[in-house]
């Protein structure tokens, strides 16, 4: 498939005139600053009209975030302010995002659709419940850890490229005026990141049927209101962390133990704000039986690294994620 150049028209608009970008992701992956970045591209250096905001909850790594992005053409004026549900180009910061139901909402065959992830198209279109036009992918991970940068800049080159109508140079541009200010030295990285996601992306058109209805966007709101909370503002159901999975917030590194050097002291597990730890009853090196630490959860590691810090025997270290398997460390 031919990517068309970036242009001044754009490709496709919806009935209300705009062509609108949902960006999918977690704190701490910048997908927030990736979305501002692609406006200010389009509108000050492009022409375009349009608007730019996100959707996130305390302000701390690991909360989901949603970045919304929508253009329109010169003439005409922005009038719509809320979220994006059937977006032309879902942008996904990682994988595992997709086992979240609501991350694939409106999704259908006129949707390109961007992953960062590992895979190759053939795979994640085996994952997908529902059909995209264009499903692309890329390691972003692998890339921002080269670069020593933030995925988000790899994404937005990745972005740029699927498009077809964002200009290369006009991103460039703005990652420019983004860093040089408070972090000149991260200019030329984040340029390289860029340009790398725009050249190392992978992607497979596909044959969908442009006038299927797109997956139903559920906005899931609170149980309880003043109308049926009851008395005294009890908490009726119990917290369940079953399906959280925290792997998404990690930046492309893990804690990994090496059970010769652990001496079974417990501060990882005190320093640990996820309870990752895998504990049970053993015997240690010296013949007794105590609680022994068998391994890492990596479900619900955010990879914080804190303790990796505390450990004092050297017992855990800092490892690529990419180049450890997690199921044989975790048992």
């Amino acid at each position: 498939m031919t990517i068309p150049l970036a242009c001044t028209c754009l490709p496709r608009k919806n009935e209300a005139g705009y062509y609108e970008i949902r960006m999918e992701s977690i704190g701490g992956l910048g997908a927030n600053l990736a979305g501002k970045m692609l406006a200010e591209a389009g509108i000050l250096e492009q022409g375009f009209n349009g608007s730019a905001f996100s959707s996130y909850g305390s302000e701390k790594k690991g909360s989901p975030v949603k970045a919304f992005i929508r253009f329109c053409d010169p003439d005409a004026e922005v009038r719509i302010n809320s979220p994006i549900v059937e977006p032309h180009l879902l942008v996904i910061f990682h994988e595992n995002l997709i086992k979240i139901p609501s991350t694939l909402d409106g999704i259908s065959g006129k949707t390109s659709l961007i992953i960062n992830t590992k895979k190759s198209p053939e795979d994640i279109d085996e994952i997908l419940e529902r059909d995209a036009k264009i499903i692309a992918v890329v390691d972003a991970m692998r890339i921002a850890i080269e670069e020593k940068v933030k995925l988000n800049t790899v994404m937005l080159g990745a972005v740029v490229r699927i498009s077809g109508f964002l200009s290369k140079e006009a991103l460039v541009e703005t990652i420019k005026k983004t860093f040089s200010k408070k972090y000149p030295k991260l200019v030329d990285p984040n340029i390289r990141a860029f340009c790398r996601g725009y050249d190392e992306v992978k992607l497979r058109e596909y044959e969908t049927d442009a006038t299927s209805s797109s997956m139903p966007c559920l906005r899931i709101g609170p149980k309880l209101g003043y109308l049926n909370a009851p008395q005294g503002g009890l908490i009726i159901n119990p917290g369940n962390s079953r399906l959280k999975d925290l792997s998404a917030s990690r930046e492309g590194f893990i804690p990994v133990l090496d059970k010769a050097k652990c001496v079974n002291c417990g501060e990882c597990d005190m320093t640990c704000p996820d309870y990752c730890f895998i504990w049970e009853r053993g015997i240690t090196k010296t013949g007794k039986q105590a609680q022994v630490l068998v391994g890492i959860n990596y479900q619900y590691c955010k990879g914080c690294m804190r303790c990796v810090e505390i450990c004092k025997p050297g017992a855990l270290s800092l490892q690529k994620e990419a180049q450890v398997d997690q199921e044989v460390m975790a048992v």
